[in-house]
């Protein structure tokens, strides 16, 4: 087989070669300095303590949170995401993007959630409605948090199942759309984005006992129970979002969310953020340990279709060459 002959069945085969991923991250080597941190909150880094914290090589084995589905054996290594932390109170979030990425055509973003939070359950203690985000279209550099700036699309979940839409998808500031859109899957009724209503029964979760012992460790003992049905909390959860042409739809563990058509993608970089609907933060000293959100396992990947497209390409090439 010549050289030109592998190169095109290659092409022509591109599902099966490992080589058509756009971006991965396991953060099992610290990838800090290859993201942007970008913040509501002005002066807001990483780190400080100020209001919003990336911690992009966080060991969750350390708090009792088991290997996320899609790990590698040993691999607990992942972004933790902390928001309106303790003494801050503001309405705030942040989002981080993967510096140096220009994603085109269509594509999807994959990664492993979880969002913890403080109990007891299923209710959680003070402070717990916050919401895990993320979204595609848009500049590595440009803070996404729907109090002051949204691009592209987003899409967001509560842990707690703490408000009356707890998923919810964005393309602008302030309100996320409405379910009279038709963009949620469940429907255009006016409880299509809240935990309660069937069509999200499917999710629940269970507090992992080896955190439960590591909270009753530091002299708290709420941590138990399970959370609401319908919704996120304290499980590991596969987002997928998938963008095609001018839409974009989202998934959770295989279920469809959200589909939002006529998108203006306005940049080529995709996030993850976090961010609190509220403006008091949690009372409770315990929260920096356990209020948080995750992300493991991140990948983006061509769509199957473009996949195809390439691969007729390469072999039209070469039953040219043929002649």
């Amino acid at each position: 087989m010549n050289r030109f002959f592998a190169l095109a069945c290659a092409a022509a085969f591109p599902l099966a070669a490992s080589a058509q991923i756009y971006f991965s991250d396991d953060f099992e080597v610290d990838p800090t300095t290859n993201y942007s941190f970008n913040s509501s909150v002005a002066g807001d880094l990483p780190a400080n303590n100020l209001n919003n914290e990336a911690n992009y090589f966080f060991d969750y084995s350390s708090v009792g949170i088991p290997l996320a589905p899609n790990s590698a054996a040993g691999g607990t290594r992942g972004l933790k995401m902390e928001t309106n932390v303790i003494g801050s109170g503001v309405f705030s979030g942040f989002s981080t993007s993967p510096l140096g990425l220009s994603l085109s055509g269509d594509y999807t973003l994959y990664f492993d959630a979880w969002i913890n939070f403080q109990g007891p359950f299923p209710g959680g203690g003070s402070g717990t409605t916050q919401m895990l985000f993320a979204g595609i279209g848009v500049a590595a550099t440009t803070t996404q948090f729907p109090g002051t700036n949204i691009n592209g699309v987003g899409f967001s979940a509560t842990g707690d199942g703490g408000t009356s839409a707890d998923y919810r998808a964005y393309t602008a500031v302030g309100s996320p759309l409405d379910p009279s859109t038709g963009v949620y899957a469940a429907g255009s009724h006016s409880t299509a984005r809240n935990n309660t209503d069937p069509y999200y029964a499917g999710f629940v979760g269970t507090v992992p006992a080896a955190q439960t012992a590591w909270a009753n460790g530091q002299g708290f003992f709420d941590q138990t129970g399970s959370t609401n049905p319908g919704a996120q909390g304290m499980a590991w959860r596969r987002w997928k979002i998938q963008k095609t042409g001018t839409s974009a739809s989202w998934y959770i563990d295989g279920l469809r969310i959200a589909t939002v058509d006529n998108v203006n993608f306005t940049g080529d970089n995709f996030y993850v953020g976090m961010f609190d609907i509220n403006a008091s933060s949690s009372t409770q000293p315990i929260s920096r340990d356990l209020l948080f959100g995750l992300v493991d396992n991140v990948q983006v990947v061509p769509e199957p279709t473009s996949l195809v497209a390439l691969g007729l390409g390469a072999a039209a090439l070469l039953r040219r060459r043929r002649k």
